[in-house]
């Protein structure tokens, strides 16, 4: 693969880990406490409507994109593991997939999911909104922790332009 490719690919990824890190900062520093002072039944209604429109071609390039850049990259510092800058693209590559990826389908889809059936003005659902709130905002700070670790890490790796 040609320098310039690889330093493409380097630079996407660490964009694609900066700007998922601030969508996750958003969410954790100022989102859900604004929907945790709503009534129950209005923070629902608008979660399960991000959750829904969070699915778009913007986002998942972004998030999944990513994802497969850094899984590209980390399979090729290890191919190239005595140069330069192998170990930041290994680490940058692994807090991202399974700091964010691996957190996101084993703790926040699951309640998402939870949460996509709840009727809002059901009773009940105000213990699972409270629960929610909690659990799923303690995950996204382990995402953005994890994310902007990566874009960090990335970052350095992307001052070694011959590896």
């Amino acid at each position: 693969m040609s320098n310039q490719l690889l330093f493409s690919v380097k630079l996407f990824s660490v964009l694609g880990c900066g700007l998922v890190a601030g969508m996750f900062f958003a969410f954790s520093t100022f989102v859900m406490l604004a929907l945790g002072q709503r009534p129950p039944s209005e923070g629902i209604a608008v979660m399960q409507a991000i959750n829904i429109t969070v699915i778009n071609p913007w986002f998942m390039l972004a998030f999944l994109g990513t994802a497969a850049t850094c899984l590209f990259l980390a399979a090729s510092s290890l191919f190239q593991w005595q140069k330069p800058g192998s170990v930041y693209l290994l680490v940058g590559s692994l807090l991202y997939l399974l700091g964010t990826i691996l957190v996101t389908m084993r703790f926040n889809v699951p309640m998402n999911d939870a949460l996509a059936i709840v009727e809002p003005h059901n009773p009940d659902a105000i213990g699972l909104w409270s629960r929610y709130l909690t659990n799923w905002t303690f995950w996204n700070h382990v995402r953005t922790a994890a994310a902007l670790a990566a874009t960090a890490s990335l970052t350095l790796a992307l001052r070694a332009p011959q590896l």
